[in-house]
C-alpha cells in the first residue's frame, strides 16, 4: 500500500461490495477480484481499496486511515462520525421504515406513542420520534430485528427494507417511512488531504460522475425520411441536440442522440409512427457532460 495512493474504504462483504467495485470498474479502473484480501490496488490509477466492516468505515475515514469511503447514507447518519458526504452514488437505495405485525394497524404516526420499537438504528429512530414528538421505548438489537415482535420483545420494528420479503416472511407489514438511504462517497471533515490526493480525488469524482451519467443514458440511432425529420426530432428527449447525418440514400438521413434510458420504450412506437426505422439502442460506458 503506497502512502501516495488515494485510499478508499468499502464494505468487505454485503450488498454494497460488488456495486462499489462495479462503479470503480465502470470508471476505467483495472481492479482484481478481491476474494478474501483486505486490500487491493488499482493497476492503472493510484488507488488502494481497503475492505472493512461497514460499521468501521466512518471511523477509519474520520481518523484519516482511509481518505474516502463508500457506505450507506444510513450508516453515515447512525454513526455520527466527523465525516461528510462528497457525492451520492445512486445505487443500493433502500428505506428505513416502521414495520408492524400483519394483524396490527398504525393509522397515524402518533399511534407509536407508548410503543416499544426494536431497531439496529437507534439514532435515526430516535430522531424520527423526536421530529414527530413521539414518546416510545427503543430497544437496540444488533441483528434479526424482524423476529422481536413475535417474541414479545417489541410492538414494532424500525429496520432497513429493500424488497419487503423479509418483513413478509416474519408476518410483518410496512408502515411509516423513517429514512431513505443510498450509497454515498464520504471524506473526513477533520483530516485534510494534501494537494496530490485532492487532485486524485477530483479525478476520481470526475470518472464517477461520467460513469453515473452513462448508467442512466443510452445512445439511440435510427434512419428517417428527410420529410419526417422534424417530427422525429420532436419526439426524441435528447440530452443535447440530436445529430443528423446524410446517407447514401439521398431521401433519408441518420439521426443519433443520447436519451434517458427509461424513455426508450415510451417513445419507440411514436418514432416508428413518425417514419423512423432501423432503430438501435446502445449502452454508453462513460459520458462527460
Amino acid at each position: 500500500m503506497s502512502q501516495e495512493n488515494l485510499k478508499l474504504a468499502i464494505q468487505k462483504k454485503g450488498r454494497l461490495t460488488e456495486k462499489s467495485l462495479q462503479i470503480l470498474r465502470n470508471c476505467g479502473l483495472d481492479i482484481d477480484n478481491y476474494s478474501d484480501r483486505l486490500m487491493i490496488s488499482a493497476r492503472n490509477f493510484p488507488l488502494d481499496i481497503l475492505f472493512l466492516r461497514d460499521d468501521d468505515i466512518p471511523e477509519y475515514v474520520q481518523d484519516g486511515v482511509a481518505d474516502i469511503g463508500i457506505l450507506g447514507e444510513n450508516v453515515v447518519v447512525e454513526k455520527k462520525a466527523n465525516i461528510e458526504i462528497v457525492k451520492k452514488l445512486g445505487f443500493s437505495r433502500c428505506e428505513l421504515l416502521i414495520g408492524v405485525p400483519e394483524n396490527k394497524t398504525l393509522n397515524e404516526v402518533k399511534d407509536l406513542n407508548g410503543k416499544t420499537i426494536a431497531t439496529s438504528y437507534p439514532v435515526i429512530t430516535q430522531k424520527f420520534l423526536d421530529d414527530n414528538k413521539i414518546t416510545a421505548k427503543i430497544v437496540e438489537i444488533s441483528g434479526s430485528v424482524e423476529i422481536t415482535t413475535s417474541l414479545g420483545v417489541s410492538d414494532c420494528i424500525c429496520d432497513i427494507v429493500s424488497t419487503g420479503n423479509t418483513l413478509r416472511m416474519n408476518k410483518l407489514k410496512k408502515s411509516f417511512p423513517v429514512f431513505k438511504s443510498e450509497a454515498v462517497l464520504v471524506a473526513s471533515k477533520s483530516v485534510e488531504l494534501n494537494s496530490e490526493k485532492n487532485q486524485l480525488l477530483a479525478d476520481l469524482l470526475k470518472r464517477i460522475s461520467s460513469a453515473l451519467n452513462a448508467k442512466h443514458s443510452k445512445y439511440i440511432m435510427m434512419n428517417s425520411p428527410k420529410d419526417s425529420v422534424e417530427k422525429v426530432l420532436q419526439i426524441i428527449p435528447s440530452l443535447k441536440s440530436p445529430t443528423v447525418l446524410s446517407l447514401a440514400d439521398e431521401k433519408s438521413v441518420a439521426i443519433h442522440a443520447v436519451i434517458p434510458s427509461e424513455k426508450f420504450w415510451k417513445i419507440v412506437d411514436e418514432l416508428k409512427a413518425a417514419g423512423a426505422s432501423g432503430i438501435l439502442l446502445l449502452p454508453i460506458e462513460n459520458m462527460i457532460l
